[in-house]
């Protein structure tokens, strides 16, 4: 049952659902910038009566001009239990997320670690999926979850053997069977090479909302090789020209930037190049960049179709702000007007400056916890909301503090010409 706050309610046509078994049900004719509420009402076998849940809200995509907020939380890692993710900070953690009101929430990746699991099985990996549903859920129910594809996810065109009994396969499946990630359809713009056995990725996406752009992108399942770790463990790969996000999804995020008349433009990805440590620090390299090793710039020889560097793209169009995740850190940098922001751990009670040395410039801050970015048509705010224990709320720490926080204004309009 649902309907905008304070109106008409409408109700679906009943469903028979399985226990255990995720299922998606589209609600369709919701009208633009408008909050609603819904609820479930549901019976379960053998009993005569519906009973019904609480209920939850959600809002519509936002018109230019609108003030809105939403989330952004690093690599959650629940594979690392008590070490990078305590369970009890990372309920507390997303519990203080609903408390934002915030519109939605995007996950940088790595919170499906799957090269981890002793063994490699369709039940072992969708396990790994399920295992975050509770958490995630605790937003999800009224915020939508978007995805970006991490490394240890091994979602990647690597681990594919042309049939359905693969990890790529089993992973890529169980991701969009529990969590709903978007796919084109004239809202979304994106991935719609469909893949054998798996189907359309929705890997890569965009959207507007309000006065803002928001692109995903992703090297995993566009390069031959492994990007990062691979399932076996071993040396990583060292020539990093061999990791790419592809033509098709080069050209896609080209003219989605190009086209945008967005006031702010947001890119997300697990990490520059996919693998590596640092943010602007490794932005000089190889596609990203155009420049090998040595310094010397090879990118018209390495990409004969691409005529500039994803940086090069980035500052064209008038990208505010690149986020990624992988480092475990809090970090802000920038690179000729763009804000290279990487993000910290939700839920590890330590609140260590992990990987730090991997930052040459660029303002550090210790901590776990989620970033929020408020966006009004005069600024976007962006606030490292740092994360504590019951018990380490001590010497004038609190939990969801504003560790750091600062403000881009919009850019001028770049279009393609």
């Amino acid at each position: 049952e649902y309907g905008p706050k304070g109106g008409k309610q409408v109700k679906s046509e009943p469903k028979t659902y399985r226990a255990g078994v995720p299922s998606q049900l589209a609600i369709v004719g919701l009208k633009a910038d408008t909050a609603y509420g819904y609820r479930m009402h549901y019976k379960l076998t053998g009993e005569p009566d519906f009973a019904t849940g609480p209920e939850y809200s959600f809002h519509t995509q936002r018109k230019a001009g609108s003030s809105f907020s939403f989330l952004v939380q690093g690599d959650s890692h629940p594979e690392r239990l008590n070490k990078m993710n305590v369970p009890e900070l990372y309920e507390r953690v997303l519990n203080s997320a609903v408390k934002q009101k915030s519109d939605f929430m995007i996950c940088m990746g790595d919170d499906f670690s799957i090269d981890t699991m002793a063994e490699h099985n369709q039940k072992s990996i969708e396990g790994a999926y399920t295992k975050q549903v509770p958490y995630l859920g605790l937003v999800g129910n009224s915020a939508p979850i978007f995805l970006v594809n991490g490394n240890h996810e091994q979602a990647a065109k690597v681990n594919l053997n042309g049939t359905p009994d693969s990890v790529g396969v089993w992973t890529q499946t169980a991701r969009n069977r529990n969590f709903s990630q978007p796919a084109p359809d004239g809202f979304y713009t994106g991935n719609s090479e469909e893949v054998k056995h798996i189907g359309l990725l929705r890997d890569y996406f965009a959207w507007t909302w309000g006065d803002a752009t928001f692109v995903v992108i992703d090297p995993y399942w566009h390069s031959e090789v492994a990007v990062d770790n691979t399932l076996s463990g071993g040396n990583k790969r060292r020539d990093l020209w061999d990791i790419t996000l592809g033509d098709k999804q080069y050209q896609w995020l080209k003219k989605t930037l190009s086209e945008s008349k967005a006031k702010y433009k947001f890119v997300f990805a697990h990490h520059v190049h996919g693998t590596s440590r640092g943010g602007t620090d490794i932005a000089h390299l190889y596609e990203w960049g155009g420049k090998d090793q040595r310094g010397v710039n090879v990118f018209a020889q390495k990409r004969p179709n691409w005529d500039l560097t994803i940086q090069q793209i980035f500052e064209k169009y008038g990208v505010s702000i690149f986020f990624q995740g992988h480092d475990h850190i809090f970090v802000k940098q920038e690179l000729n007007g763009v804000i290279y922001q990487s993000t910290p751990v939700p839920a590890d009670s330590s609140n260590p400056l992990y990987n730090a040395d991997a930052y040459r410039t660029g303002d550090k801050v210790s901590g776990a916890g989620l970033l929020k970015v408020s966006i009004s048509p005069e600024k976007a705010k962006v606030e490292f909301l740092r994360s504590y224990l019951p018990a380490q709320e001590v010497d004038g720490k609190k939990h969801f503090e504003t560790a750091y926080s600062y403000e881009v204004t919009p850019k001028e309009k770049t279009s393609e010409k």
